[in-house]
């Protein structure tokens, strides 16, 4: 089972590739669709997902793997085939997010705790059934003047190192997503702040997962970047930015985890491919730096497409040349100028 995980780990930051995120919930992916003035309803979230991975090409050549959400992973296509086929047909990767949300922690205000352990081994019997590889649960961490808790941090490691066994148990690999916010409502939310924070986080993560007996080589870290929250009045540099995400995952993160995949986090498309590629550019230690990204993968897809038909071809190429930045960027060789 070991070389299993290995195995499906390593394919997922392989060099060149990275995972996109089409995991949103119902109530995500509706706020998506009001964008462009779309109903959510099953049919029309089918479509979109099956016009993504119907950019053969791009998922060939770019994406590892793709996180689904509940709905897509049973769903069919359009013309009867089920849309996880398109998938095995360019030899990507199956994800499934397992978290049912992060919901409030009691008694602590401006907190939360993410839930779905219970009943979470069945569900993942049924999704390996299903034909996964790989899940997903994220956690979620907010800078405030008073939080982030220890106890917070510490409800969510734990929860986070038992789904990861769970995973494990079923021979899926777990995605460890503890993800520090850049969204809180305040101006302490500096670098160095998100760099503390993030520290203490992974510290305490790896250290409830090592306590729970997962196989480090079998998992994904999908971590945030080090960075200043959007109200910061300190913004720092894109280097500034990848010399301090790197210098915490280079003290933080344990040297057998096969990689990290990026969340954006908020940060627009551009910003998070600049980000990753400055990091693989200037790294001086081995480590497989990947993104593991959503909106920053289709939203410009998104946009293009509109929810017509006849928008197709051009939202194929929107994605497919988000795909082709974040992939020059796994290999630091992303630069501004081909974005035009």
């Amino acid at each position: 089972m070991k070389n299993i995980l290995h195995q499906i780990a390593e394919k997922l930051v392989e060099n060149g590739k990275g995972i996109l995120a089409a995991d949103e919930s119902t109530a995500t992916i509706t706020k998506r669709f009001d964008q462009i003035n779309l109903q959510s309803t099953p049919e029309n979230r089918r479509n979109y997902r099956e016009m993504l991975f119907r950019t053969t090409d791009a998922m060939e050549s770019y994406i590892s793997g793709v996180i689904l959400y509940d709905e897509t992973i049973r769903q069919d296509c359009k013309n009867g085939e089920k849309l996880i086929d398109l998938l095995i047909a360019t030899d990507t990767l199956i994800g499934i997010k397992v978290d049912t949300g992060a919901k409030p922690l009691a008694l602590l205000k401006d907190e939360t705790v993410t839930e779905g352990l219970d009943g979470l081994r069945g569900r993942l019997t049924e999704y390996a059934q299903l034909g996964a590889s790989f899940a997903k649960w994220r956690a979620v961490i907010s800078i405030t003047d008073k939080t982030p808790t220890d106890y917070a941090i510490q409800a969510n490691a734990d929860a986070l190192a038992r789904y990861a066994a769970l995973c494990q148990e079923n021979s899926l690999v777990p995605i460890i997503e503890p993800e520090i916010l850049m969204d809180g409502d305040t101006s302490k939310h500096t670098i160095e702040k998100c760099y503390e924070v993030t520290s203490k986080t992974l510290d305490i993560v790896f250290d409830e997962l090592t306590k729970a007996s997962v196989d480090l080589k079998g998992i994904i870290l999908k971590p945030n970047m080090v960075i200043a929250g959007i109200h910061s009045p300190n913004q720092p540099s894109g280097f500034e930015i990848a010399e301090q995400t790197l210098k915490c995952l280079k003290d933080h993160m344990p040297d057998n985890v096969p990689g990290a995949c990026f969340l954006s986090g908020g940060q627009n498309d551009i910003d998070a491919t600049k980000h990753l590629s400055i990091m693989n550019k200037i790294k001086d230690f081995d480590i497989n730096l990947s993104f593991s990204y959503g909106r920053a993968l289709q939203q410009s897809a998104l946009i293009a497409w509109g929810g017509k038909d006849e928008n197709m071809a051009e939202a194929q190429q929107a994605f497919r040349h988000r795909a082709y930045m974040n992939s020059l960027a796994t290999k630091g060789e992303w630069s501004e100028h081909l974005e035009k």
